[in-house]
Order: C-alpha cells, then sequence, then structure tokens
C-alpha cells in the first residue's frame, strides 16, 4: 500500500492543476466574452449613430434638391437646347434600333464613309512624340 500512496499523491496533485488550469481558462473565456459583449454594444451604438447621420444628410440633401427645383426655372436657350437634343435622340433611335438589338452592324460602319485614319509617314514618328515601331521579326 506504502507503493500505492505516492502514486495517489501524484494523481491528486495533477487533478489539482488540471482544475487550477481549468478555473483560468474557465476565467479567461468569461472575460473574453465580456470584451466582446462590449464591444457589440459599441458597434450596435456606431451604427445607430452612423444610421442617423446618413438618414440625416439624405434629407438635407433632398431639402436641397426640393429648393433647386422650385427656386429656378430653366433658362430659354437651355430648354431649347434641351428639346433639340432629345428631338435628335429621337430621329437617331431607327438607326441605331438594329445594332443595340444585335440585328445589324455598328451604324458608323456603314457604307457611305469609312471610319478615317490619318496616313502615318515613317519619318514623322519622332515627331509626334511616339516611340518608333519595332521591327518586325522573322521566324526562326
Amino acid at each position: 500500500m506504502s507503493a500505492a500512496l505516492p502514486e495517489e499523491m501524484e494523481l491528486i496533485e495533477k487533478h489539482e492543476e488540471i482544475l487550477g488550469r481549468r478555473a483560468e481558462l474557465l476565467e479567461q473565456m468569461e472575460s473574453r466574452r465580456e470584451q466582446l459583449k462590449i464591444q457589440r454594444k459599441q458597434q450596435q451604438e456606431k451604427f445607430k449613430a452612423a444610421r442617423h447621420r446618413n438618414s440625416t444628410l439624405l434629407q438635407d440633401l433632398q431639402e436641397i434638391e426640393d429648393r433647386l427645383r422650385g427656386n429656378e426655372r430653366p433658362q430659354p436657350y437651355l430648354l431649347a437646347l434641351e428639346t433639340r437634343y432629345w428631338a435628335s435622340v429621337e430621329e437617331s433611335i431607327p438607326v441605331w434600333e438594329h445594332f443595340l438589338l444585335g440585328k445589324g452592324p455598328h451604324p458608323s460602319d456603314g457604307p457611305a464613309e469609312p471610319p478615317r485614319r490619318a496616313k502615318h509617314k515613317p519619318g514623322t514618328a519622332k515627331d509626334q512624340g511616339r516611340p518608333p515601331r519595332p521591327k518586325s521579326r522573322t521566324a526562326r
């Protein structure tokens, strides 16, 4: 029995050590949980403040828009310009309709006039501020 006593004492000490570590971990977990609760409350307060600030800003913007719309009428030349713009848009709809529906070519690619490109002279690349073209490589 005397041999079992030291082993029991050792096991009891290990058990107490494990219980002590467990208690420490439980305390750490509890403190961490409290910290997380505090952080969540702070975040919720920040979110509420941000929502309130955003709604206030939106209301202010709406008021400004209403004031700008109510106080000022567009100048006659702007109204005429806008009317001519929308008239030109409506006139060009049939030309663009087939292209936008994916049924035809781009309107500027028509047979009337191809897009123009400036003619390039070999000696003028340096004059235009562009780097020289690379030389073509032959296949080996």
